[in-house]
């Protein structure tokens, strides 16, 4: 007798970046499952609702004021250990800056980092760098409380270049509260990778017309890396603004993704 034979489906867990819902996801999720994949989206903690509901709990919604950057790395490493087998994680914006720190500890079997936040010691000094996140990090401001970006720091950090219409839209669709804690951990020793460590594959990708994450900042993190013993890759897509997992042509990333991972025998 043959005995019989299982497979197991690759799993990719899509990590969202601040300021968004994790259900913005949604559209990969059916793209990437079409594909072959069992997909994931787990919200961040205290995250776990529609942006709506997310947005009343302002201004005093404690639990997430009081939210790290290790505990929100602690979580999505715990969900991951708990799958039956390591997956490939995307992640967006600060979802990035995770999929890095999840690679930096050997959990996954690859890392795709969109408009990543970089790791400490990778920074930026472009005007609309600075513009964008100094409001989020509210160093004037009690970090007791989150930060609700406004309809003009969304025009101007995620959909620049979108008409109003379109900016407007996807503000009341996608936009909820964030930490201040998790933003201004991002500085901190609690953000830091080994850039020599030998590694599962890791691509950056980057956008043009990207404000809040420009494209020489994401390029500065993928040379950071040492790319002599490991899998790394990089590709810049013309005319992207920040909001790459939400725009109509999110197709062209996701595309790329599938090549990319065939290209690195993932």
């Amino acid at each position: 007798m043959i005995a019989a034979t299982t497979t197991t489906t690759t799993t990719i867990v899509f990590i969202t970046g601040a300021f968004v819902t994790h259900h913005i996801w949604d559209g990969w999720i059916n793209y990437f499952t079409g594909k072959g994949f069992n997909c994931i989206a787990p919200a961040w903690p205290y995250k776990d609702g529609t942006a709506e509901e997310l947005r009343n709990r302002m201004p005093n919604d404690t639990d997430l004021a009081g939210l790290r950057l290790q505990e929100l790395l602690d979580h999505y490493s715990a969900i991951i250990q708990r799958l039956p087998e390591k997956p490939i994680v995307i992640g967006h914006s600060l979802g990035g800056l995770l999929v890095q720190l999840l690679v930096n500890k050997d959990l996954v079997t690859a890392g795709i980092a969109i408009h990543s936040v970089p790791p400490k010691g990778v920074t930026s000094f472009k005007w609309s760098f600075i513009k964008s996140i100094w409001k989020p990090l509210g160093y004037f401001t009690s970090a007791k409380k989150t930060h609700l970006m406004s309809l003009a720091e969304w025009k101007y950090a995620f959909t620049n270049g979108m008409s109003e219409q379109e900016q407007k839209e996807s503000y009341e669709k996608n936009v909820i509260p964030e930490s201040k804690r998790v933003l201004r951990d991002i500085l901190t020793k609690a953000a830091k990778v080994d850039f020599k460590k030998p590694r599962p594959p890791l691509l950056f990708i980057s956008g043009s017309t990207d404000n809040i994450i420009p494209e020489s900042l994401n390029y500065d993190n993928y040379l950071k890396y040492d790319r002599s013993h490991s899998v790394t890759g990089y590709k810049e897509f013309a005319g992207k603004n920040h909001f790459v997992p939400g725009l109509p042509s999110w197709h062209d990333e996701a595309g790329y993704i599938i090549e990319w991972l065939q290209i690195a025998g993932v």
